[in-house]
């Protein structure tokens, strides 16, 4: 399945490896890292180089999960810089980057002053059905993640957390008059302490007020209509029906309101905002 890839995994640059959370990108990022050739990971707020944590923090080992996604998405400062300067001073050509989203990539890497990814691979194009189902029901019925790094860094920097080690063997290819040598690959099972207090889920009843708040802040002319929200597991999805006063710039005011809303969500409340479409109904007079 890899052969595919290989030809155009070839170039310097970031890779993503995407997948929706608890399908199975920690564990099979090494092997993917192995076979075309990628020098580092980055993992929920890990740099990953071979068997070694180089810099950052795990989100695994915040306590609530809305303080760990804010980790994973190195939201904050002295966290991004302390892995932004590793990163410039290690030698590399390829980095791959797990996200849940191909937007969230983009905003690790931006974040990280690295160029976003230019190619995209996805769990499923990696991992069979059947294996990211048991990925799934790993992590929803016993609350276990993967670091995928030996147990001692994991013992070492997390001993909390630490719950087993995953010693995997596969066949190397060798020439046909040696035998097959089998390679090992351990990773870390961990428990944050998160999956053992649950995740804490803002109501869509709660969020469509603080868009109101934002709304009403940003722009008192502009009425909202309508809102509908959409939690996708990892984050919110948010459509905006409104109606705008005649004058207003549509282009740059409709895009800084945008963003304006998902700034203020996130720093208010913790939750990942995946997208804010806003729908202008009519234009009307002041």
């Amino acid at each position: 399945m890899f052969q595919d890839f290989l030809s155009v995994f070839r170039r310097k640059g970031v890779i993503a490896l995407i997948g929706e959370s608890g399908t199975g990108k920690s564990f099979h990022a090494k092997f993917v890292a192995q076979k075309i050739g990628i020098d580092l990971i980055i993992d929920d707020g890990l740099l990953i180089k071979d068997n070694r944590i180089l810099a950052g923090h795990s989100a695994k080992k915040e306590r609530t999960f809305m303080a760990a996604v804010k980790v994973a998405l190195f939201d904050e400062k002295s966290h991004r810089d302390e892995v932004a300067r590793r990163l410039h001073s290690e030698n590399y050509k390829r980095i791959l980057l797990l996200s849940t989203s191909e937007k969230m990539a983009k905003k690790i890497a931006a974040r990280l002053q690295l160029p976003p990814p230019y190619r995209v691979i996805r769990i499923e194009d990696i991992a069979s059905q059947e294996e990211i189902e048991k990925a799934i029901r790993t992590r929803k019925i016993e609350g276990k993640h993967v670091i995928p790094v030996p147990s001692i860094e994991v013992k070492r920097n997390y001993p909390n957390i630490f719950y087993d080690a995953i010693r995997i063997f596969r066949q190397k290819k060798v020439p046909a008059v040696l035998s097959p040598a089998p390679t090992m690959h351990e990773k870390s099972l961990v428990r944050p302490e998160y999956s053992k207090r649950g995740k804490v889920i803002i109501s869509e009843n709660a969020l469509s007020q603080f868009v109101v708040h934002c709304v009403d802040e940003y722009n008192q002319n502009i009425k909202i209509k309508k809102i509908l929200v959409k939690d996708d597991q990892i984050g919110y999805r948010l459509v905006i029906t409104i109606d705008v006063p005649y004058g207003i710039q549509l282009g740059g005011n409709i895009h800084d309101l945008q963003q304006y809303i998902i700034d203020t969500i996130e720093r208010y409340t913790g939750i990942l905002i995946e997208e804010v479409n806003i729908i202008i109904d009519k234009i009307t007079e002041k």
